[in-house]
């Protein structure tokens, strides 16, 4: 297997983001990945993972994140960039937004958010959970391009797939939360515990509930279609600078984290 050092992850409508050269998909221990996409993107070899499958037939809590991670893990990747939708809670922020987190707090209930299930025990530091290096290149390359964004924000994830109560919402941003959305965990904790660098770069689809008047698919679905261009310039900018060398602590992650 061809080994690729980047990443892309994605929902439905992003997997045109690179120039496809093959597909295929990943024995895990924790069952099959979804399709993979290798092609170019910026003139650099980079791997596609649609986390919703290829028709978007997964719902996010049923998505299997430990397949999906360990299957990037398996070919070599060692920086993963994911996209995210998510529901602007900060009333600063506005639909269509870039939102490049460096904070998450964890709302899910079932999902399984770890490979360590058994000895030895480890206990994984997330002090800074998304790459510092990689989130600042993100940052970078959302200013360079001109597009509107924010940056040092606190993404909150929840299990969906239902959307959140307006209560719901009033707790996060008590809790100081900027962005809400139903696929952050554990995709980060696990890209972690593989160290692997991770950053995202999400958009804001929407205002979240008790913001507006109601919250609907077709709302968020026609906001990513818009927010796609300014996506795909962010990320290609970031791909054509980003340098060989990691400096930044991931890849000493599990250093000092076992029993």
């Amino acid at each position: 297997m061809t080994k690729t050092r980047i990443a892309l992850i994605g929902g439905t409508g992003l997997e045109n983001l690179i120039k496809k050269t093959e597909s295929f998909r990943i024995r895990t221990p924790y069952g099959f990945s979804p399709s993979i996409t290798r092609g170019i993107m910026a003139n650099c070899n980079v791997v596609f993972l649609p986390r919703h499958g290829s028709k978007h037939e997964v719902p996010p809590h049923k998505i299997n994140y430990r397949a999906d991670m360990w299957s990037l893990k398996k070919i070599g990747v060692e920086r993963v960039i994911s996209t995210n939708a998510v529901g602007a809670i900060n009333e600063k922020y506005k639909p269509g937004d870039l939102v490049i987190p460096s904070d998450i707090i964890d709302f899910t209930r079932s999902r399984i958010t770890t490979f360590h299930d058994e000895a030895p025990v480890v206990h994984i530091d997330v002090t800074s959970p998304y790459c510092p290096q990689v989130s600042e290149l993100l940052c970078s390359s959302a200013k360079k391009t001109g597009h509107r964004y924010w940056k040092g924000s606190v993404l909150a994830a929840t299990e969906g797939p239902r959307f959140e109560t307006p209560a719901e919402i009033r707790m996060m941003r008590n809790m100081g939360c900027d962005i809400v959305g139903m696929t952050g965990s554990p995709e980060v904790f696990l890209a972690r515990e593989l160290e692997m660098c991770y950053a995202t770069i999400c958009f804001a689809s929407n205002m979240a509930a008790g913001m507006q008047n109601r919250l609907t698919l077709e709302e968020v679905m026609a906001t990513a279609k818009k927010t796609l261009p300014a996506l795909r310039e962010v990320i290609e900018d970031l791909i054509s600078t980003i340098p060989n060398e990691r400096e930044c602590q991931c890849s000493m992650a599990l250093e000092h984290a076992k029993l």
